[in-house]
């Protein structure tokens, strides 16, 4: 059975409202999770408790993905408008500028928000923007590959596939380097959330639009961490994301892929609460 996440309706400036799923746990200062194109909440599943022992944490699924519908057909999926969407989010849950972490679309949009001093600090785990244009078209075509595949295959499949090491890794190890170590319940359900992502076409279609992050981050303590296996943005990009972002902490993950919680749960929210102190 799918978990069942909490929902509120917010209100972006001068856009309609839309619902926003989160799921809450901890006490601490408030710690706000956002997962990348096509996965969902559950993706910070490996690290949520170990940051929840010193965190308020807020795992969301952004609009379009997992449990939060699809904005109206006339709003873009755009960046401004998830910061807007997340910025009315904040201030729905009462949160006066809580930390955030991100991982790839969600490492982006993170950096949006510190740009805009929305949030207290940043983690952005192998964040989208620092991109060559060929090294965009490579990520699109990893990712574009992953949605056809979880289209593709009746989910009768993916469940038996998932029951093996070897299935396992053949549907994710694009974005995980230990793909064993993710629960057969867990891949069934991220294959899933691709397959069933309302905005995935449309947040693709923003990206190829020459998305790249260009701005410092000042006032604002920024970490930047980055995989050293990771498949879809290479670590070199975290290179220009320091060229970028001086003040910034690069951090090397290593053996962990695109989607690091999975691979290194302890390292990642070590990372994250360092980040956030």
């Amino acid at each position: 059975m799918p978990r069942t996440a909490s929902l509120v309706e917010v209100s972006p400036a001068g856009l309609p409202p839309v619902l926003v799923a989160y799921e809450r746990r901890g006490k601490g200062e408030p710690l706000v999770l956002l997962h990348g194109i096509g996965h969902h909440l559950q993706a910070w599943d490996p690290v949520a408790g170990l940051l929840a022992a010193e965190r308020d944490v807020i795992a969301v699924d952004l609009p379009g993905f997992g449990q939060s519908p699809a904005q109206h057909e006339s709003v873009p999926s755009d960046l401004p408008t998830a910061v807007a969407a997340l910025d009315a989010f904040f201030t729905a849950l009462g949160l006066d500028r809580p930390h955030v972490a991100g991982n790839s679309l969600g490492g982006l949009v993170a950096l949006h928000l510190g740009r805009e001093r929305l949030v207290r600090s940043v983690t952005a785990l192998s964040p989208a923007g620092f991109w060559t244009e060929s090294e965009r078209r490579y990520a699109f075509t990893v990712l574009g590959a992953m949605r056809r595949g979880a289209l593709l295959l009746p989910p009768t499949t993916v469940q038996r596939m998932a029951r093996s090491t070897a299935g396992r890794a053949a549907l994710t190890s694009a974005i995980y380097s230990r793909p064993g170590q993710r629960s057969p319940e867990a891949v069934v359900a991220e294959t899933r959330a691709m397959r069933e992502a309302a905005g995935f076409e449309a947040t693709l279609a923003a990206g190829r639009a020459g998305v790249v992050f260009s701005d410092d981050v000042p006032d604002v303590p920024v970490t930047i961490a980055w995989g050293t296996q990771d498949r879809v943005l290479l670590r070199r990009q975290g290179i220009r994301a320091k060229r970028t972002i001086p003040g910034a902490r690069l951090i090397r993950l290593p053996g962990c892929g695109h989607v690091p919680m999975n691979d290194d749960p302890e390292l990642v929210a070590r990372v994250i609460l360092d980040g956030s102190r």
